[in-house]
């Protein structure tokens, strides 16, 4: 780590690789002190953020965990991501894109946006990790992804299981998309799991399901190994919907669920999956007005973390 003085390295940053210290309470909040850019040459991963949330069904305010999650990212981007033993940024070329546009006056154009805004950041080879907004997001994401690479193994965390049966391919909305998603073979529901699941319904689609009960009785490593036998060596989109964590360590998010896993839990797990074929990953329903002290948008930036680290040890270490 490069302990010399540093100051706006979102702005001022030369190289797209490294650690530098830079007061944590000052300065632009990009994504763990990245570069702002919109220069894709020679980039690996391109953070950014899509601030919607009017396909929620209960409280709004995801449109703010973009710019929340890059606030809270800045507390950790002095040193490297703990507890493993490289620092993505020595390997990874890394930058924040911003966010994506759309006219939120045409909601019916919304999500035609967010697929262009992705399939222009795949087209230059890059990766993606997004920050939400609410979980409508990750079905044009998906659908960007899966043009790329074939139908997808979902590692899927959250609260509920966002499969409930819907006819109307055109409706917005945070609860039905991976029910559109495994209908139009962007996932296989068979090479796919969804941890942390706690809510009611009955048709699981032909996806694994690994509920909030069995985390908590059957251990991280229990839940690592079955998440490793599903997906194997497919190439995996990683979507974390953050009431996947209990209300008491993640408050601010629109549909929070008791019973939930800890923050150590996620980490736990996300951590033991080092080795898979990760190609595209998000962190979504961060509503930081529901909160205090940060601590949803802390969680979210530190899972975001690990999901580098996760894509660095697969394809750069």
């Amino acid at each position: 780590m490069d302990l010399a003085p540093q100051n706006d390295q979102a702005l001022t940053r030369e190289s797209l690789f490294g650690t530098h210290a830079e007061s944590t309470y000052a300065g632009i909040t990009s994504f763990s002190r990245r570069r702002y850019s919109r220069d894709l040459n020679g980039v690996d991963v391109v953070v950014s953020g899509v601030p919607f949330d009017t396909a929620t069904s209960n409280r709004p305010g995801a449109r703010f965990g973009p710019r929340g999650v890059r606030t809270a990212s800045v507390q950790s981007a002095w040193a490297r991501h703990w507890p493993w033993t490289f620092d993505p940024f020595d390997h990874l070329a890394v930058i924040d894109y911003g966010d994506c546009a759309f006219d939120y006056g045409a909601p019916h154009t919304i999500a035609d946006s967010i697929e262009a805004h992705a399939d222009h950041i795949l087209a230059a080879g890059c990766a993606m990790l997004t920050l939400g907004g609410d979980h409508f997001i990750t079905y044009p994401l998906l659908k960007a992804h899966a043009r790329r690479h074939g139908p997808i193994s979902l590692i899927h965390f959250d609260a509920h299981s966002d499969t409930w049966p819907d006819d109307d391919s055109g409706r917005v909305d945070h609860g039905t998309m991976f029910y559109h998603a495994a209908r139009e073979g962007l996932v296989d529901p068979a090479r796919s799991v969804q941890i942390g699941l706690r809510t009611t319904n009955d048709d699981t689609l032909g996806f694994e399901v690994l509920d909030a009960r069995q985390v908590h009785r059957q251990g991280v490593d229990a839940i690592v190994q079955a998440i490793r036998a599903r997906v194997g060596d497919h190439p995996v989109y990683l979507t974390f919907d953050i009431d996947c964590l209990d209300p008491a360590y993640a408050p601010g998010t629109g549909t929070p669920v008791c019973g939930g896993l800890s923050t150590l839990q996620a980490l736990e797990i996300l951590g033991g999956l080092r080795g898979i074929n990760l190609i595209g990953m998000d962190v979504v329903e961060v509503a930081p007005a529901y909160d205090h002290a940060d601590i949803t948008s802390l969680a979210a930036a530190t899972l975001a973390m690990e999901m580098l680290c996760l894509y660095a040890a697969r394809h750069k270490i």
